[in-house]
């Protein structure tokens, strides 16, 4: 594992502490640090973790980021690997892939006092009491077609009705946006509330068996199911991230709906990595992350919901909408069993 970062003398080192030690009005972090940082975060995140987060950080704190773009798995193996010495100082996984992480003592619990917007960010986004917390999320609507559907989808309820019959295309559950469908048709089944219904997977199962007879295909890889939509072939994809819709609605007939019962917001987390290098400019990175003005800065380019509440919402939701959280914990440890019995159950 390449390590990147820069390398003091003893020599060095205090000569540049004693250069600074003027500057007492600075943060401590801007007096004494290496000038890169490394984070680990996914690779579709490249161009703007590369770009506008890259620039204002720099500019801020004239330190570099070096972003290392893979999957959630392979950042924690990363981890796993360097355990006794870490070169990651900070990294952006999906929820399920934190638990774990968390459970190896491979994170450093956060507090405000540590990053300051943790206390501005919306309910059900800090993590296993400041485990990690939630920053931009790609939220899950129902994409639709819009010469098939020139109305709309105004409701999740509607992917039950005889017309849609071998016109919707859905997630497996083995792909993590696949959750969000199975928790919609155990609210429907139930009539419990999203956060109640979610723990109520025997009438989600009941429920979207049902759906069968309406269904095109189940997909695994998104691509496959976003060209059966583009050419008309499927009318609608229920549990749809806006990340993956929403750049290409100019130049398509595809378009993102934010039903009535709401949307769901994916689990993109940033954490911090115990024993990493360069701690307080990590909690400084992680804190722009979870600002305001970045997620503002970032919604033009990553089409995602902010998880700050002081941030405005993504283009084109209205600013009511309804906004669901997962309970990823509870998704990590049951999930095994519901993809065994999803393909028993759903298998065409």
């Amino acid at each position: 594992m390449p390590n990147s970062l820069t390398k003091f003398s003893r020599r060095r080192l205090l000569a540049t502490t004693g250069a600074v030690a003027a500057l007492g009005g600075f943060p401590s972090i801007v007096r004494a640090q290496a000038k890169e940082l490394v984070i680990g975060g996914a690779a579709g995140f490249a161009p703007w973790m590369n770009g506008t987060v890259s620039q204002a950080f720099e500019a801020k704190y004239k330190t570099k980021i070096v972003y290392e773009g893979s999957r959630s798995l392979v950042n924690l193996e990363k981890m796993q690997k360097n355990k006794d010495k870490q070169y990651l100082s900070a990294v952006m996984m999906d929820d399920p892939v934190m638990i774990p992480a968390v459970q190896e003592g491979l994170l450093e619990k956060m507090t405000p006092a540590m990053v300051p917007n943790l206390a501005k960010l919306r309910p059900g986004t800090v993590q296993m009491d400041g485990m990690w917390a939630n920053y931009l999320q790609p939220w899950q609507g129902v994409a639709y077609n819009t010469k098939s559907l020139p109305a709309g989808f105004p409701a999740w309820a509607d992917c039950y009705e005889a017309k849609f019959k071998g016109r919707l295309v859905i997630p497996s559950l083995q792909n993590t946006e696949g959750v969000a469908n199975l928790v919609m048709a155990a609210a429907l089944e139930s009539g419990k509330p999203i956060d109640k219904a979610q723990y109520e997977i025997d009438a989600g199962f009941k429920k979207i068996k049902t759906l069968k007879p309406n269904l095109l295909t189940i997909y695994t890889q998104i691509p496959q199911a976003l060209n059966l939509l583009e050419q008309g072939e499927a009318w609608a994809i229920p549990s749809m991230f806006s990340s993956n819709v929403i750049p290409k609605e100019k130049e398509s007939p595809m378009k993102m709906a934010a039903p009535k019962e709401g949307i769901f917001v994916g689990p993109a987390g940033i954490c911090l990595v115990k024993g990493g290098p360069n701690k307080e400019m990590a909690l400084q990175f992680i804190d722009m992350m979870l600002g305001a003005e970045m997620q503002d800065k970032l919604q033009p380019e990553t089409f995602a919901f902010p998880s700050n509440a002081s941030a405005k919402a993504p283009l084109g939701l209205a600013a009511d909408v309804k906004v669901h959280n997962l309970d990823w914990a509870f998704v990590a440890k049951e999930r095994g069993e519901w993809v065994k019995r999803w393909d028993r159950e759903m298998a065409m």
